[in-house]
């Protein structure tokens, strides 16, 4: 078995008990919101309707959901909130959850062999393309927890207005 099919296929696994469980939690706690405070809210016509729709169309919502970089997490466990059934869940999960192994498997292993490759012929190159990758990376965070904590100061001052 190549590398990239084994990649993949432990990729799908890993997909499939994580997008899986989140759907599972997802219809626990939508359960949970049946017989608690939310009760008389959740059942209001509007939101009946929106709950039929999502059991009906989300299936290709949920599929398209694992080609996108954080939305995934929120469509299966929304498609487990609104208890779609699984027998349009299930397919849905498998033919995202491939799409998206398969995916990660070649970019992945693809970005791996260049860097190899990199370290291998020009090692001082390799070294100078990971310290700058975890320099942006760093520096991408500094900045985002800095925009946060402004909004954060920004909101408690129009509170206190």
């Amino acid at each position: 078995m190549d590398k990239v099919a084994l990649t993949a296929a432990g990729l799908y696994a890993i997909v499939l008990l994580r997008a899986g469980g989140t759907f599972a939690v997802g219809w626990l706690a939508g359960a949970g919101a049946r017989r608690g405070r939310l009760a008389e809210r959740i059942s209001t016509a509007k939101f009946r309707r929106v709950e039929r729709a999502i059991q009906r169309w989300g299936a290709p919502v949920v599929a398209v959901s694992f080609l996108t970089v954080g939305f995934q997490t929120a469509a299966n466990f929304l498609a487990g909130s609104m208890h779609m059934p699984l027998t349009r869940y299930l397919p849905a999960l498998f033919v995202g959850g491939a799409a998206w192994a398969l995916v990660y498997a070649t970019a992945g292993i693809g970005a791996l062999e260049v860097l190899a490759r990199l370290f291998a012929e020009q090692t001082a190159m390799g070294v100078a393309a990971v310290t700058a990758l975890l320099l942006m990376t760093v520096c991408g965070a500094m900045v985002y927890r800095r925009r946060k904590a402004g909004s954060t100061d920004r909101a408690a001052a129009a509170d206190e207005s």
